[in-house]
C-alpha cells in the first residue's frame, strides 16, 4: 500500500520562504566598531534583498549549478547570499578567508567559481591569486570602497557593487523548482595533508541537517532566541546555525569583523544573546578575559562549541561562574557538520552534568556510527573498545568533488572520520584523538586530548596543545606546547609535578615549550602540524628535566 502523502522536493528556498512569511518581524543585527554601534533589519527585509540578489545574479547570467563564491565575514549580506544563491539553483561556495593564498587560489580554481562576492575589506586577498581566477566572470564588492581600492583583476572579470546591483532590481523573484539532490552549497576541507577537498551539500541534506539540529537533541532554537554564531560562516556553513535560526525565527546577531576577545565581550554584553556558537579557543579566551572584565552570560541558554574537545576545566569554569553548560558538537566538513551533540540526559543530577558535557556527544538522529579496530573488526558500543569512528547518514558525504581517489576515506558506504574513540551504550561518542595525532609510545597509546585537558587545569595555563615527537628510546613521546595566562608563572617542573596523579606517570611529557601563543589553523584550532614542524626545524625552545634522554638519532 502506498501512502497518501503529498510528495515535494526539499529545498533551501523552503527555509527562506518560511522565515520570510512566518517570522517577518524577526531581526538581523549588524554589529560594528564602537559601543552600541549596530543596525537592524527584519527577516522580511533580508528576504527581499535575497530576491533582489537572485534577480541581479540571474541578470548577469548565473546558470544552474554554477558556483557563486563568497569571501566575507559574518554579515547580513553573507546571510542574504546563504539564502539567495542555493534557492535560485546556483551553488553557494563559502571561501575560508584565513587560508594561505596558495590554498585559496587552488580552491577557487578547482571549484571553477564563476562569481565572487567579496567584502570590500578583503579585496586585498585577490591580488596573490589573480592568475587563478580564470573561471571567474563577475566580481561583486560588498561594502564601501573607492575606485582606486578595487583590485587589479584580469580584464575578463566584470566588477560590480553590491548596493548598486540590488538597487537596480525589484523584489518578487520567482524561485525555480529544483531537484533536491542537486548541489546547494560547497565547502572545502582544511585538512593538513594534501590539497583541500570539496564537499557538495545537496538541498535535501541541508534541509534534513537543519531539521535534525533544530530538534531537542540539538539546538532547539525558537523565536525568542537571540542567536550569535561567532563560528565563521565559511566554516562548514557555520555549523548549520544560520539556517536553523532563520527556520525558527530567532533573531540573528552578526558580529562581522569583531573577533577580538574585547570586541566579542562587548557584543555579548550589549546584545544579550541566548545562543552562542564558537570554537573552544574563543570560549577559553572569553572566560579568561571575564576574570578581569565584566562578561554577562546570564541570558545564554545554549552555548555550543566545536573544532576540538573542550577542556574539562573550561566546562567547569563556565558552569560554576556563569551557570552556562557548554555543549560540544562533533563532526566534520564531510558531515554537514553535526554528527553528535552533548545534551545531558534528562534527569542528570547537577553534580554529574560536566561528566556528560565532557563527552563528544550523543549521535544525532539519522546518523549511524560504527567503530573499526586496526585489524578491521567492528567493535562493540561498550565504552571501552577503541576504534576509528565511521559514519553514514543522509547528511554525510559519500565522496569528494572531482577527486580521483577517495578510497582511503570511504568504503562500504561509510565515511572514515580519522578520529579514534569509543561509543558508549546509548550512542554517546567519546573521541580520544585524531588517528594521526595519537601518540604511540613504547607500543601504548597516549591520548593527546586527555593530556591537554589535564595540563590546562593548571591555573597558569592559557593554551596548550600536545604532539608526538620522535624519541630515541620509546619511538614517540609527547611534547607540550604551552602559553601562559598573562602575568602568571609556571615552568616544566611545576607542570610535571601538577600532572602527578592526574594522568598515568608514563604519559607525563619530558619536553615542554613555552610560547606567547600556540599556533592555530585557519579555523582557529590548535595547529599540531605547525608545532611538529617548528620542533623538527629546531625553532622551538624546548625545556626538559635534567638527565632526560631527549636527544637521539631518531630526533629530526
Amino acid at each position: 500500500m502506498k501512502s497518501t502523502m503529498q510528495d515535494r522536493e526539499l529545498l533551501v528556498r523552503d527555509i527562506l520562504m518560511h522565515g520570510q512569511r512566518v517570522y517577518a518581524d524577526s531581526r538581523v543585527v549588524r554589529c560594528a566598531d564602537g559601543p552600541h554601534a549596530r543596525s537592524l533589519q527584519s527577516f522580511a527585509e533580508i528576504a527581499g534583498q535575497a530576491e533582489r540578489l537572485a534577480a541581479a545574479l540571474a541578470g548577469l547570467g548565473v546558470r544552474p549549478g554554477e558556483r557563486v563564491a563568497t569571501l566575507a565575514w559574518n554579515t547580513p549580506e553573507h546571510l542574504v547570499a546563504y539564502l539567495a544563491v542555493p534557492s535560485m539553483g546556483a551553488v553557494l561556495h563559502t571561501l575560508n578567508l584565513r587560508l594561505h593564498h596558495d590554498q585559496l587560489g587552488y580552491i577557487v580554481e578547482h571549484a571553477e567559481d564563476a562569481f565572487l562576492l567579496v567584502d570590500a575589506t578583503l579585496l586585498h586577498m585577490l591580488a596573490p591569486i589573480r592568475d587563478r581566477l580564470g573561471s571567474v566572470r563577475h566580481l561583486v564588492v560588498i561594502g564601501e570602497t573607492t575606485p582606486d581600492a578595487l583590485p587589479d583583476v584580469p580584464g575578463h572579470i566584470a566588477v560590480h557593487r553590491w548596493d548598486e546591483l540590488l538597487a537596480a532590481e525589484e523584489p518578487g523573484f520567482v524561485w525555480p523548482d529544483l531537484d533536491e539532490r542537486e548541489a546547494a552549497a560547497l565547502c572545502y576541507t582544511t585538512g593538513t595533508t594534501g590539497n583541500p577537498k570539496g564537499v557538495a551539500y545537496s538541498h535535501r541534506s541541508i534541509i534534513l541537517h537543519t531539521l535534525g539540529v533544530s530538534a531537542s537533541a540539538g539546538f532547539a532554537m525558537h523565536d525568542g532566541d537571540r542567536v550569535l554564531p561567532i563560528v565563521p560562516m565559511f566554516h562548514a556553513n557555520a555549523w548549520g546555525w544560520p539556517y536553523a535560526a532563520w527556520l525558527a525565527g530567532s533573531d540573528l546577531i552578526m558580529n562581522g569583523r569583531l573577533l577580538h576577545t574585547e570586541d566579542l565581550t562587548r557584543v555579548i554584553n550589549e546584545e544579550r544573546p541566548t545562543a552562542v556558537a564558537a570554537i573552544c579557543t574563543i570560549w577559553n579566551s572569553l572566560v579568561h578575559h571575564g576574570e578581569r572584565h565584566p562578561l554577562d552570560l546570564s541570558g545564554v541558554r545554549l552555548a555550543g562549541c566545536g573544532g576540538a574537545t573542550p577542556p574539562r576545566a573550561l566546562l567547569q569554569r563556565l558552569k560554576d561562574r556563569y551557570g552556562v553548560r557548554l555543549k560540544q558538537g562533533w563532526g566534520l566538513t564531510e558531515t554537514s557538520p553535526l554528527a553528535t551533540f552533548a545534551v545531558p540526559p534528562h534527569g542528570t543530577p547537577d553534580e554529574d552534568e560536566v561528566d556528560w558535557l565532557a563527552k563528544s556527544g550523543r549521535l544525532m538522529p539519522f546518523v549511524e556510527a560504527r567503530l573499526i579496530a586496526e585489524d578491521g573488526s567492528e567493535q562493540p558500543w561498550d565504552g571501552t573498545s577503541v576504534g576509528e569512528l565511521e559514519l553514514r547518514g543522509p547528511w554525510v558525504t559519500g565522496s569528494y568533488v572531482d577527486t580521483e581517489d577517495s578510497s582511503e576515506k570511504f568504503h562500504d558506504g561509510w565515511l572514515r572520520t580519522g578520529d579514534l574513540g569509543v561509543i558508549e551504550p546509548g550512542g554517546w561518542v567519546v573521541v580520544s584523538d585524531r588517528l594521526k595525532d595519537g601518540i604511540k609510545s613504547g607500543g601504548e597509546w597516549i591520548s593527546t586530548i586527555e593530556l591537554e585537558n589535564a595540563i590546562i587545569e593548571h591555573p597558569a595555563v592559557l593554551e596548550v596543545t600536545v604532539v608526538g615527537v620522535p624519541d630515541p628510546r620509546w619511538e614517540e613521546r609527547p611534547l607540550a606546547c604551552v602559553s601562559l595566562v598573562p602575568g602568571a608563572e609556571a615552568d616544566g617542573d611545576a607542570l610535571r609535578e601538577f600532572l602527578n596523579g592526574r594522568v598515568a606517570r608514563w604519559w607525563v611529557p619530558e619536553r615542554w615549550s613555552f610560547v606567547d601563543a600556540v599556533p592555530k589553523t585557519s579555523v582557529g584550532k590548535y595547529d599540531k602540524r605547525a608545532v611538529r614542524k617548528l620542533y623538527a626545524d629546531g625553532a622551538l625552545d624546548v625545556w626538559a628535566p635534567p638527565g632526560a634522554d631527549t636527544q637521539g638519532p631518531t630526533r629530526p
